[in-house]
């Protein structure tokens, strides 16, 4: 794990050696700050060397004022360090949570990744700089101070070395428990996140329902569980600095009583112990580094373990070395024997089906709720991979496929529609995000929302609201179909796309969906069994087999399982 760590320094090879320079420089000049003043006061003053009592005053002025100048360079660029290697960080984890497959996010709260890429890297940033920094800074001048100490007096030196045993005994026994409850606090968080962003998206419910109520209790459940990981923290935390400050304490009677009793035995004078005072105070800064660093590193530990189980994830659907594109997609699809199931499911959602779509045609799948209809269209993408059997468009296998390729040439509209919390044409836009304006206007027209885009105030420029919430069903859809019109593709699915709208906004967007499947192979999933009664060929679907296949009227004829479908549609 730290070898990962400290890949992300590799870039900034240049700015963490001057930081780390600088951080060394300054501790240096710390050092010198008793021993230039032991100097003065063993040397100096009792000569009355007024001269040299002004430069040794001045060159301990100089220190104090080079150390202020190293300290501002040092926290400037340590913390722009630790900037950039988040925003790594950040970068590489996005771009990796882009190419997990729909089975991860099936099963993964987005409340806990937004904690992982904000909070969690916020808190390996400050250990990036803050942690080396503390490290080096603290070696350095403890070893010079001991250095200079043992010179001076090698017994009260020695003695001075006792506590620091007890001190680093201490942080490590508490460190390692700080770091099991700061884990716990970090899943706390995400667990905050996840019920503040559920209650928010659904808020529309939570009113409808009236239950307010139940999602204050919910969040009072969760930030109880954050309260309680935190003060477990904090208690161990004061038991930390408590003990650390009772020990640091005892570390200055110690030098105090040793040096009182090598004065009254003559072995040292006033000036030697005055110098180590001094040393002492130089010493425990480092101390509290080392402490602060200990915390740091055990904390930043738990952020980066967090950081590396998602990285470590795979995604189950990889494109193959060998993975090839073809030219022109024709868009026939054929299923071959193909079974699936998804993780949480108990038996196959899909049960051995195949089937041919002729490049070109309208096709749909109806049947009961559960029936598999749209696990059908989500293997087509490539959004989960079969369990068994082959997909196929124009005789090539898309395992074979690049990813990129095939979700190129595949064009879905969604009943639940997703809008980005911008404006309506850069959604547009999304289909194809180096459209000219003319082209926007096309799919606009073809998608008809033209009117109802020149009635708002900023035309196209009009906000939609997170989600599109400031827009109505039908809105919301003829801006996906405008989208799809701009990507232009020759595979198209709607997945129950006018089921939950009003009869005129589903007379315009079936307009839109006519248009739209000129020329291309279309695949429609409906519950309004009416509404595909112009397909090419309907699939009937029960318990993840196709039970029946026909033209609407076929189907009807045989008065079987669609005929009663289709009868009971009708009331």
């Amino acid at each position: 794990m730290l070898k990962r760590f400290i890949k992300y320094y590799g870039p900034h090879k240049k700015l963490f050696f001057m930081d780390m320079s600088i951080a060394v420089t300054a501790s240096i000049a710390t050092i010198f700050f008793p021993y230039l003043t032991r100097i003065l006061l063993k040397t100096h003053i009792p000569r009355k060397d007024i001269r040299m009592i002004i430069v040794f005053l001045s060159l301990i002025a100089l220190i104090y004022v080079i150390t202020a100048f190293l300290s501002f360079i040092r926290i400037k660029w340590g913390h722009i360090l630790g900037t950039r290697m988040e925003y790594d960080m950040r970068n590489d984890l996005f771009r990796h949570i882009q190419k997990l497959s729909f089975s991860y996010f099936d099963s993964t709260k987005t409340g806990h990744l937004m904690s992982r890429i904000s909070h969690d890297l916020n808190m390996i940033t400050e250990v990036a700089h803050h942690a080396p920094e503390d490290l080096i800074i603290s070696t350095v001048i403890l070893t010079g101070a001991f250095f200079f100490m043992f010179r001076f007096n090698s017994q009260l030196a020695a003695i001075a070395l006792i506590p620091l045993p007890a001190m680093i005994f201490w942080g490590s026994f508490i460190g390692s428990k700080i770091k099991d409850t700061f884990r716990t606090v970090r899943r706390k968080i995400a667990d905050i996140n996840a019920t503040v962003e559920n209650s928010v998206m659904g808020i529309r419910e939570v009113k409808a329902y009236t239950n307010e109520e139940l999602e204050i209790t919910k969040f009072q459940e969760t930030n109880d569980n954050l309260k309680k990981s935190k003060e477990d923290v904090f208690n161990l935390m004061g038991m930390f600095f408590s003990v650390m400050d009772l020990l640091r304490n005892f570390y200055y009677l110690t030098i105090i009583a040793a040096g009182v009793y090598f004065i009254y035995n003559g072995r040292i004078d006033t000036a030697d112990l005055l110098s180590f005072l001094l040393y002492v105070a130089v010493i425990l800064p480092p101390i509290d580094r080392l402490i602060n660093f200990i915390e740091q590193y055990y904390e930043g530990t738990a952020s980066f373990e967090r950081f590396i189980e998602i990285m470590d994830i795979e995604p189950d659907i990889t494109d193959r070395k060998n993975a090839y594109v073809f030219s022109p997609v024709k868009g026939l699809v054929s299923f071959n024997h193909v079974s699936f199931k998804y993780e949480s499911s108990h038996g196959n959602v899909l049960d051995n089906i195949s089937f041919d779509i002729e490049a070109g045609k309208t096709i749909a799948f109806v049947g009961e709720s559960g029936a598999g209809k749209s696990t059908v269209v989500s293997l087509i993408p490539r959004f989960y991979e079969p369990l068994k059997g082959t997909i196929q468009i124009d005789g090539h296998d898309i395992s074979g496929l690049k990813q990129k390729f095939l979700r190129d040439n595949i064009g879905i509209v969604q009943q639940n529609v997703f809008l980005f919390d911008s404006t309506i044409k850069e959604n547009i836009l999304y289909g194809n995000p180096n459209a000219t304006d003319e082209q926007v206007q096309k799919a606009v027209r073809l998608a008809n929302i033209e009117s109802f885009i020149k009635s708002l105030p900023d035309g196209l420029d009009t906000p939609v609201g997170e989600r599109g919430v400031k827009l109505s069903g039908g809105q919301k859809q003829r801006i996906s179909i405008a989208r799809v019109f701009l990507k232009n593709p020759p595979i198209l699915i709607f997945d129950e796309a006018t089921s939950s709208l009003d009869t005129e906004s589903e007379k315009l967007i079936q307009q839109s969906m006519k248009t739209l499947s000129k020329n291309r192979t279309t695949i429609i999933i409906a519950h309004r069994l009416s509404t595909v009664r112009h397909a090419h060929r309907l699939f009937v679907m029960k318990k993840g087999k196709i039970i029946e296949s026909g033209t609407h009227s076929e189907l009807l004829k045989r008065n079987s399982y669609y005929s009663k479908l289709y009868s009971f549609s009708l009331f």
